[in-house]
């Protein structure tokens, strides 16, 4: 798969990946879900649940650091600014030659463009927040918040999950 295709397959997550409704309940289902099978496969994972204007969900695991903190605040900058994921923003900066600071003049102290953020979107209001981790190499962060999303919103990962990266 190329640079365009996968760029389209995101679009196509963000846009199957929406909520009927969001609430803290829910937000503990996706959250808890992501923690435990991080600890199932022993990663080292920062996981954030959040609407905009207050965290819903927030758990590590051992082995992950300040700076993994770190990137989950500048990855949920990044969503909150944009309104998509991050990884899609990463694809789209290297299909353009740019990082972020380049595109658009943003310090990189506070925004990413690396895979882990993603969209919480509901329908017919928009994005209202974004679940984002950090810990993993970038596209492995994001396609751990599409496989927990699919699982919480039944959708087929088949269709919607990254596939294997070319070697």
């Amino acid at each position: 798969m190329d640079l365009k295709e996968e760029l389209a397959l995101l679009v196509r997550q963000e846009q199957a990946l929406q909520f009927e409704h969001f609430d803290e309940h829910v937000a503990w289902k996706l959250g808890s879900l992501l923690y435990n099978k991080a600890v199932a496969e022993q990663w080292p994972l920062v996981i954030d649940v959040r609407r905009f204007d207050r965290p819903l969900f927030l758990a590590s695991t051992p082995g992950v650091t300040a700076d993994n903190h770190d990137w989950v605040r500048r990855k949920t900058n990044s969503v909150q600014r944009f309104l998509r994921s991050t990884y899609r923003i990463a694809l789209q900066l290297k299909l353009e030659g740019k990082d972020i600071t380049q595109r658009y003049h943003l310090p990189a102290a506070d925004y990413a463009g690396f895979g882990g953020g993603f969209p919480i979107s509901v329908r017919g209001a928009g994005v209202i927040g974004c679940v984002t981790v950090s810990g993993l190499p970038h596209r492995q962060d994001h396609q751990v918040v599409v496989e927990a999303l699919c699982s919480v919103l039944n959708q087929p990962l088949a269709s919607l999950g990254l596939p294997p990266e070319a070697l």
